[in-house]
C-alpha cells in the first residue's frame, strides 16, 4: 500500500513573494507608464544648437526651420529653404589638371561630407588636357552626384593670336622683378582669362543654371544643412562669396581705366542700384582693389551668359590686359557683379567655415559653430579683419550693421 506524498514546505521568502506579487507588479507598471508620459511631454519642439549637431551626423536632411541663422543672414534678411526632395539645376564646377588629383580629392571629400552627401548634385570637371583614367575613376567614386569630365577647347584656353607675344613677355619679366605671384606664368593667365569669360560656355554646363566653384586644397570646416542653390534662387541672389580681399595693384594697373571706358560706352548695362561703393571709395573715379575671392563662389550661370556680361568681358579681353598685365578673374567677376547687379543680389555666406591657401574663414558665433559642427578655431578667422580684407567694406557699402561679435573685436 502506497503512502500519501509528503507536502513540501515553501520557504518563508517564497511566501512573501507570493503575498506581495500583485502590489509589486502594479507599482512596476505604474512606474513604466509615468516614465513614458514624462518622456513624451518633455520632448522639446525645437532642438538646441548643440543638439542639432547630433542630428546631422547622418546624411539625412534637417528641418531647416529648426536651424539658427548666423547674425549676418538675419542682417541680410534671408531665409533658409525647406529641405525637400526637389533639386535645382546646379552643379559643382572644378578646373583642374591630372596632377591635382590628390589635392583635389581632399577638397571634393570636404564638400561631399559637409554638403553634397545630402543633396547629390552633379560635379563638372574641366581640363585643358584629357583627364586620365585614374582621375576619372577616383572622382567618380568620390562624388554622390554624376561626375562629368570635359575638355576645354583650345581657342578658349590658349593665348589669342592677336596678342603681341614680345609685349606680353616683357610685361612678365617686369613682374618677376617685383616678385608678383605667378609673374611669369602664361598658364595662370590662361586660367584667369578662361574663368573670366569662357568656363560658363562649356557644353557640359549648358543644362545648369547655378554653380559652386571648388578648387584643389580647399577645406570646409562646418556642415551646410540647407540647399545653397535653392537658397540663392529663393532669396533672389545671383552671386555669393565667403572671403573678400584686396588685389595686387601691380597686376591690374590699367584695369579700372578699361572699366570706366566700358561704363561710359554702355550705361545701359550698369544697374541703377549697384554696389559701386564696395569697389570704389570716390564714386568710381578709382578702384579700391576690393574683390570677392573667387576660388569660392556660388553664382548664377545666367548672369555670366547675359549680354551685359558678355559685352563687359569682350571689352576687357580686347585690351589684352589678361596678358600684358595679369588681370585675375576675381576682380573681373567682382567688378561686374558690383556694377551690373542690384546690390541685394549679392550675398555673403556665413556659418560655413572655409580655407584656401592662405586665408581662413571661421564663424564668429559659438552657437553657429556648435550647430554646424565646425572644426575651425575662431581665432584664425580673417573674414572681418581691417585693411587687406574687405568684408566690412561690403557691409558698409550695403548700409548693413555688423554682427555684435565683429564689433566687439
Amino acid at each position: 500500500m502506497n503512502s500519501a506524498p509528503k507536502k513540501k514546505l515553501m520557504p518563508k521568502s517564497a511566501l512573501l513573494v507570493r503575498k506581495y506579487q500583485k502590489p509589486i507588479r502594479a507599482i512596476f507598471i505604474s512606474f513604466i507608464v509615468i516614465l513614458c508620459v514624462t518622456f513624451v511631454l518633455h520632448t522639446p519642439s525645437q532642438p538646441r544648437a548643440h543638439e542639432l549637431g547630433k542630428l546631422v551626423q547622418t546624411s539625412q536632411k534637417l528641418d531647416t526651420r529648426h536651424l539658427v541663422l548666423p547674425a549676418t543672414d538675419k542682417i541680410q534678411d534671408v531665409h533658409y529653404p525647406v529641405n525637400d526632395e526637389t533639386k535645382e539645376s546646379a552643379a559643382m564646377v572644378t578646373l583642374a589638371r591630372n596632377r591635382d588629383l590628390w589635392s583635389l580629392a581632399k577638397s571634393v571629400r570636404h564638400v561631399e561630407d559637409r554638403f553634397n552627401r545630402r543633396y547629390h548634385y552633379d560635379w563638372v570637371f574641366l581640363n585643358d588636357e584629357p583627364f586620365s583614367e585614374e582621375f576619372q575613376r577616383v572622382m567618380t567614386a568620390l562624388v554622390s552626384g554624376t561626375a562629368k569630365f570635359g575638355l576645354i577647347p583650345k581657342d578658349h584656353w590658349n593665348v589669342p593670336d592677336w596678342i603681341d607675344e614680345k609685349k606680353a613677355a616683357a610685361a612678365r619679366e617686369k613682374m618677376v622683378e617685383f616678385q608678383i605671384p605667378y609673374a611669369d606664368s602664361v598658364s595662370y593667365r590662361n586660367m584667369c582669362r578662361y574663368e573670366s569669360g569662357f568656363f560658363w560656355r562649356h557644353p557640359l554646363l549648358d543644362s545648369y543654371s547655378w554653380y559652386w566653384r571648388v578648387e584643389p586644397d580647399i577645406e570646409l570646416f562646418c556642415d551646410i544643412n540647407y540647399d545653397v542653390f535653392k537658397f540663392m534662387r529663393e532669396n533672389k541672389k545671383k552671386y555669393g562669396f565667403i572671403l573678400s580681399i584686396s588685389e595686387y595693384v601691380e597686376t591690374i594697373p590699367t584695369l579700372w581705366n578699361s572699366v570706366k571706358e566700358f561704363m561710359a560706352k554702355n550705361p545701359k548695362h550698369i544697374h541703377k542700384n549697384n554696389l559701386m561703393n564696395f569697389i570704389s571709395d570716390d564714386k568710381g573715379e578709382t578702384y579700391n582693389l576690393c574683390h570677392f575671392w573667387s576660388n569660392f563662389e556660388i553664382a548664377s550661370l545666367d548672369f555670366w551668359r547675359s549680354q551685359a556680361y558678355r559685352d563687359f568681358f569682350d571689352h576687357l579681353d580686347k585690351t589684352g590686359g589678361f596678358y600684358y598685365e595679369r588681370w585675375g578673374d576675381a576682380p573681373v567677376h567682382s567688378i561686374a557683379a558690383a556694377l551690373m547687379l542690384d546690390e541685394s543680389e549679392l550675398h555673403f555666406f556665413d556659418g560655413i567655415g572655409y580655407y584656401h591657401p592662405a586665408y581662413f574663414s571661421c564663424p564668429v558665433e559659438e552657437k553657429i559653430r556648435l550647430q554646424n559642427q565646425c572644426v575651425c578655431d575662431p581665432a584664425t578667422d580673417q573674414t572681418w579683419m581691417n585693411g587687406y580684407f574687405c568684408t566690412r567694406k561690403f557691409f558698409e557699402a550695403r548700409k548693413l550693421a555688423l554682427p555684435k561679435e565683429v564689433e566687439a573685436r
